[in-house]
Parts: structure tokens; sequence; C-alpha cells
């Protein structure tokens, strides 16, 4: 049906049904309002047995033993031969469901099953259709079945680009938000997943929207900044990657933090998987290239400043929008030009790189106790927000962490605390649970999720909405669930593993198989009230820190040994 909510009433709209040997062939034609563009659906329909009688604009079937639906649309100009659409999908029809499916699952279950999660839910509840399960939010059946029918919609959707803000698929005419890519939050939000849940194919996606729009990019750096290097657009249509957002309430184009936050999926799974992209490594240069002409201005103990500088999407509580040394941005110019010089090893340009970040400012730790938004002195935060890009260091960066940097834990922490919820969209509850996992709060954790388990933001289909009461249709929690719940359980950096850092309580046995680490292990966790087992499987030999959750908390780090194809087995108590 073309009449999603918002369609316009002038299109021209064409219908048709016919029968035929098999069963029947239906068309649907939609033209654009003044416009030689339109979009034609083709469903021929195979049925075994049974009477098929027309009942336009579509077909009536009784009785069949077998009911086969093929449909394939396209976009054109002019007229479509439907006729030649029909006959195509008859002879693929003729193929048989049971290959037609083989042909799939070969494809498909592989990238499915690399990655399962058992919550040891109730076999009864695991038996119910989604729908129903939704009717039992605090049911472990509903975690376990969005978690896999969140990377089934992940990976569906993560094909020429990664996923939109709706996906690949869209709930009204009208999209919200063009249905375009969100670069300052949503798009990584529901990319979390990829590199430790074993979906490449994601990570592929986005590499490829990222290395389209590089040119672009090169043009926001020259034109908006007059600097060499790159800079990334706070949104963007799949297609041109410059900046458009010119406003003063919400000043996009001074987001200057974008290209180092959209390539750190990119350096994640560089990590995981052992190598170094030079796509990748040449990019990262560009920014580092950026950085040094950007970072030209100094304060009065001589550390740079990020001038303009600007939080997505928030204001100071007592200044404009435009500021100085929002704390994303200090997280993106030092993570990019260390990365930079890691990637570009033993040359003047990584000596220079990382004297440079070393000259950025600290955070600031504000009156409350609180890391600050911005940290330029008198700049007052606004707390009731749903973005938390000022968390940037503890996630997805390692750049605050509780065992690292404590006190700056502590005071993202209280942070956190102080967030409100704002408009209680989706993506700001589960962003706040993702960092939440990473400093170790698991009540917080449970917090969030029951928020939007709660709060009926899924669909029958186990895709999600932007808000409540499945308000705007929106991938961002189907999407993003998965790696909230991966990181309740397994964290990794390339010389850090932590196992079970922020289990919900509710959480009481289970097991998540397959995970993958960013030191190149493959990770099968199983847990229960009693104790954990963990079993890596490395491919690259290497020594990490190992951090477990214990009686008290964390347990005090030990060194791990892993030999590349040797299976190794750890045991250790959870409560």
């Amino acid at each position: 049906d073309h009449a999603l909510p918002g369609a316009p009433t002038a299109l021209g709209v064409g219908h048709g049904a016919l029968l035929t040997p098999e069963g029947a062939l239906l068309s649907l034609r939609a033209r654009y309002p003044d416009s030689d563009l339109a979009f034609t659906g083709v469903t021929v329909i195979a049925v075994d047995g049974g009477t098929t009688a027309l009942a336009p604009p579509g077909a009536h079937i009784e009785g069949a033993r077998s009911v086969l639906l093929l449909t394939r649309v396209r976009r054109h100009t002019g007229e479509l031969d439907v006729t030649a659409e029909g006959r195509a999908l008859r002879d693929l029809a003729a193929t048989g469901h049971d290959e037609l499916l083989a042909r799939h699952v070969a494809r498909h279950r592989t990238a499915y099953e690399r990655v399962t999660l058992d919550l040891a839910a109730d076999p009864a509840e695991r038996a119910l259709p989604g729908s129903e399960l939704l009717k039992r939010p605090s049911a472990a059946a509903l975690l376990e079945r969005l978690f896999a029918a969140g990377r089934y919609h992940l990976l569906s959707a993560g094909g020429l680009f990664p996923p939109r803000l709706t996906g690949l698929w869209t709930g009204d005419w009208n999209t919200a938000w063009s249905g375009a890519f969100t670069n300052d939050a949503n798009l990584n939000l529901q990319t979390a997943s990829a590199a430790a849940a074993a979906l490449p194919e994601v990570t592929a996606a986005h590499a490829a929207l990222i290395q389209r729009q590089l040119p672009d990019w090169r043009d926001n750096a020259r034109a908006v900044f007059g600097t060499r290097g790159v800079v990334a657009p706070a949104h963007t249509d799949g297609e041109s990657g410059h900046s458009y957002h010119f406003n003063r309430e919400y000043p996009l184009h001074l987001w200057t933090a974008g290209a180092d936050w959209l390539l750190k999926p990119l350096v994640d799974h560089d990590e995981t998987h052992g190598t170094r992209d030079p796509r990748t490594a040449a990019a990262l240069a560009e920014v580092a290239h950026f950085y040094e002409d950007f970072l030209t201005r100094t304060d009065a103990d001589g550390h740079l400043v990020v001038v303009p500088s600007y939080s997505p999407e928030n204001r100071p509580a007592n200044a404009s929008w435009g500021t100085l040394n929002a704390a994303m941005d200090l997280s993106a110019a030092r993570h990019a030009l260390r990365t930079a010089a890691a990637y570009h090893p033993d040359t003047p340009d990584a000596d220079r790189w990382r004297a440079l970040a070393d000259r950025l400012p600290p955070h600031r730790i504000n009156a409350d106790g609180a890391l600050a938004e911005w940290a330029w002195p008198g700049l007052e935060d606004s707390y009731d927000h749903r973005h938390l890009s000022h968390l940037y260091g503890v996630w997805p960066l390692d750049e605050i962490t509780p065992y690292d940097t404590p006190d700056l834990a502590a005071a993202a922490h209280r942070a956190l605390e102080l967030r409100g919820a704002e408009n209680d969209s989706a993506h700001g509850h589960l962003h706040h649970a993702l960092i939440a996992a990473r400093l170790r709060d698991a009540g917080r954790v449970a917090h969030a999720l029951d928020q939007v388990l709660g709060g009926d933001f899924f669909h029958a289909s186990l895709m999600s909405a932007h808000y409540p009461n499945r308000d705007v249709y929106n991938a961002d929690a189907a999407h993003t669930l998965p790696a909230v719940l991966i990181e309740t359980l397994v964290q990794s950096t390339p010389d850090r593993l932590v196992l079970l850092p922020a289990l919900p309580p509710t959480f009481r046995e289970g097991r998540l198989r397959g995970v993958r680490t960013r030191f190149g292990a493959e990770v099968d966790l199983t847990w229960t009230r009693d104790g954990a087992t963990a079993v890596l499987k490395p491919s690259r030999t290497v020594r990490v820190e190992l951090r477990t959750s214990s009686g008290d908390g964390d347990s005090a780090a030990q060194p791990l040994d892993l030999v590349a194809g040797e299976d190794h087995v750890l045991t250790l108590r959870t409560w």
C-alpha cells in the first residue's frame, strides 16, 4: 500500500491485478506529483492448490497448501514493463521456496550466528511471537529476541552504506529528519556493535560512506575553516558530505570532532582484526593535518584552545551555542592526533602530532564534581539533554576509564548522574547505558534498559521508534541494543579485557558466544550466580590486562598471556 502517513494527494497511483496459471500477478505504481519519477512494485503469487480469485486491487486465496509471494520494486521514469518484470519473477518462483530460502540461508546464517546471546529465558516465553513478547518487558526472552533481531536488522540495513536513521526502511511518507544520516550521535550508536558482534559487513558499509565523501570533507575544512585536512558534517543524505547546517541555533558547521568520531569504528575494526587499513590511515592523517592548521590559539597557561567549538547538540546554560573547548572536541583532537601518529610511526609527522596533542588542555571538573561539557572556565553545564557528547572520552574512547583515570571517571559518572533524559529519545537512553557500562554502573544500565523496554519503543517487527509509544519510526533502539548488552558482559581495548563489568541484576545466568575483542581473541562467556567461565580463542599472541567482577565490585588487574591458536579458559567469581 502506497498510502503511508503523509502521502501526497496528487500522486498518480495505478493498480493491476491479473490471474495467471501460477496464481496471480499484482502491481502498484505511484508517480510523484509534477514529475516523471515513479516507482512500481510487482508481486507474483504462486499458489499450490486451493482457489485463487481476483479481489482488486488484490487477490483472494482459499484452501491452498502453500502460497509463495515474490516482490520486486523498481524506481524509474516513464512506464515500466510490468509483464516483463512478472515473467522474470515467475521464472524465479518456479525455482521453489525451499531452494530460494536455501540461497539466502547460505549467505546470511553464518553472519547472524557468529554471535549469540542466551539469557536462560523461559522456553514458553521464547516460543511467543514478538508482538506477544513485547507485552512482557521484563522477560529475558524479549532481550534475547531483541539482541538477535537487532543484529538481523543491522546487517539487513548495512549494504552500500550503513543504516540511516530509519535503517533501510521508512515509517511514513515524509520520513523524519529526511530519513538521512545523523552523524553526531545516531550513526555511531547504531553501528556500535559491529566490531564486537562480528559484523564486518556493517563496518565495510560505514567505511564506504566515509570514502565516498572524503572529497566533500576536504571542501568543508577549506571553505569553513581555511585549513588543510577534513571536517565531517553533522548530517548527510548519503550523497553529499558538505556542511549545510549554518544556523545560529544548532550551528552544526562548527562541529570539528566529527571526523574522529566517524573514523573510530574503523579503528576498532582494525584493532579487532590486527590490521591497519591504508585508507583509514590516510584519512586519519588528513584529520591530523586539519588540527595542525586549526589549533593555533593558546590560553594564558599555554594550552591550545579549540575555538570555535560546539558540543552536539547542547549549549551552555549561560552562553550561546558557539563556544570554546567543548569536552568532545578536546577528546576528539587528542584521539585523532595520537591515533594518526600510531598509524604513521617513526615519521616526523608522528612526533609533531603527538606533541600537538600534548598541548591540549585537560578536562575540567565543575562545581558539582562533574566532568564539564565545556572545559573553558565560566561556561555552565546544561544537564537536561538527550546527547552525551561530553562523555566521548568514556565511550567509545578509552581516554577516561575507572582503571587508568579514576578521578576523571568519577567526575564522568557524576556528569552521567546529573544528565536528564530531556525528550526520552531512544538514542539518549541507550547512549547513557553504553557510558554507564564503561563506568561499571550496572544499576544505571538496567534503568536505561527499563526505560526503553517499558516505554513501548518497539513495533511488532521488532524495529523501533525514536520516542515512547512508538512515536516516529527510527532504528536507533533496535540497532544499538545489541551493543549495550555486549558492553555489560565483555569490554576490551588492545591491551585490556574486562569481563562482566556491568552485569544487570536480572541477568542471573546466561551465555554470550562469539564476541570479538580488540586484541584479536574471540570470547565465549558463560555465567551463573555461582561463577563464570570464559573461553578465549586468540588469533594472535598477546599479553593483556584482565579485569573481572568480584563480590566487592572491580577485582585487581591480572596479566593474561594468550598464544595464537591456543584456547585459554578462565574461571571467575561473579558475586
